[in-house]
């Protein structure tokens, strides 16, 4: 069996339990070696393969699996791998050939951002719109997608692989029209790691606040009203509003 892991955002103990107990049972462990946190390869077998896929193409990658289709393998991506994990391409390869695989989600670097920022994306009054995405760099995005029509929208966005963009970035989120220099925004640099740093800022601060700071990569940008302090009270536990388990209060 094949199991295409998500190893979660970065602290070792955030890999679910059933993760976990894979990685201690796989014979062979193929993981993303520029962000997983090594610290879970100690999880192996003493006899278990390791293969680092930083080094590795597509095609590299599978041929390990199709060598050891009778044994049990972990394909240990960072954070949950549905985000820019691209395992769709490794699971329609593993479907054409007709080899079985599981897919175990993981705790992304975007919650663990939120964790770090002691703060909530969605807040009433303020959005209940959470936009993950990127921008355009050495790869495109698609153009119903552009960061300034993504920013017109106003919601929380949350930002990856773009540290290295941010003059674009910040000319980008204005042109919007609902982002000016002094919304709020913040870096998260390796959330969850025990190195982690968070730096609040706004827009228009984001460029001088990164280069001041020597953050280049493996960070998240996090923009919106979400990280003001003014936000309505949630209903749900609002002692006036009646829901399916609680009557309110006259």
């Amino acid at each position: 069996m094949i199991n295409i892991v998500g190893a979660g955002s970065g602290a070792v103990d955030l890999i679910t339990v059933r993760g976990a107990k894979l990685l201690e049972r796989a014979d062979v462990i193929i993981y993303a070696g520029s962000l997983v946190n090594k610290e879970l390869l100690n999880y192996a077998k003493n006899d278990c393969k390791l293969y680092n896929s930083a080094k590795m193409t597509l095609e590299e990658v599978i041929k390990v699996m199709v060598d050891n289709k009778e044994k049990e393998i972990v394909r240990l991506h960072t954070g949950d791998p549905c985000l820019y994990g691209a395992i769709r391409e490794q699971m329609d390869i593993l479907d054409e050939k007709g080899m079985a695989y599981e897919y175990v989600p993981g705790v992304s670097s975007f919650c663990g951002a939120a964790a770090a920022l002691k703060t909530e994306y969605t807040l009433p009054d303020v959005t209940q719109t959470v936009i993950i995405t990127r921008m355009e760099g050495r790869t495109p995005v698609p153009e119903a997608e552009s960061m300034r029509l993504l920013a017109s929208h106003g919601s929380t966005m949350v930002i990856f692989l773009s540290t290295g963009l941010i003059p674009k970035l910040v000319e980008e989120l204005i042109a919007g029209g609902k982002y000016t220099k002094d919304t709020k925004a913040a870096l998260v640099y390796k959330a969850t790691w025990d190195d982690e740093l968070v730096f609040r800022c706004t827009v228009g601060t984001l460029e001088k606040t990164a280069k001041d700071n020597n953050i280049t990569k493996t960070a998240l940008i996090t923009v919106g009203d979400f990280l003001g302090s003014e936000y309505e009270r949630s209903k749900l536990y609002d002692p006036t509003f009646t829901t399916e388990y609680r009557e309110a209060s006259k």
